[in-house]
């Protein structure tokens, strides 16, 4: 029960910081387990869901978050730190380390959706696992 009552206060938590960017399409929690042989780590998924067009604020993510980010469907353009903008494909994944900063997150088409799943490996006390630049 106190599982189910902590996915559900993530799973609000993720639809209220999507609506409160009205520049993200759709991001939901997928998934939240602690790492049972990680003492103080949880593994939290997140499928992020663009329209044709749609696109996220920069943003970074808690130094202690470790992130595997994977295409499923459609293309997303990113631009993480001082590197290059680079379109990644259905299939293909990056990743993201502590303190990372995340300048472009948005989908390539501007007439086909894209979806991304976002696996983070992060503290277990994290609340927000995005914040927007300042």
């Amino acid at each position: 029960m106190k599982t189910m009552l902590m996915l559900a206060s993530a799973i609000a938590l993720f639809a209220t910081e999507a609506m409160a960017d009205p520049s993200s399409d759709k991001v939901a929690l997928v998934y939240d387990q602690k790492l049972p042989n990680v003492p103080g780590k949880s593994m939290r998924v997140v499928l992020v869901e663009y329209e044709p067009g749609g696109t996220s604020s920069g943003h970074t993510h808690p130094n202690s978050a470790f992130i595997y980010a994977r295409v499923l469907e459609g293309a997303i353009r990113s631009k993480v730190n001082d590197g290059p903008v680079t379109t990644y494909r259905a299939g293909e994944a990056f990743s993201e380390f502590p303190g990372d900063r995340h300048a472009v997150s948005e989908n390539a088409s501007k007439t086909e959706p894209a979806r991304l799943l976002a696996v983070f490996v992060v503290d277990t006390d994290e609340t927000e696992l995005t914040t927007p630049f300042e």
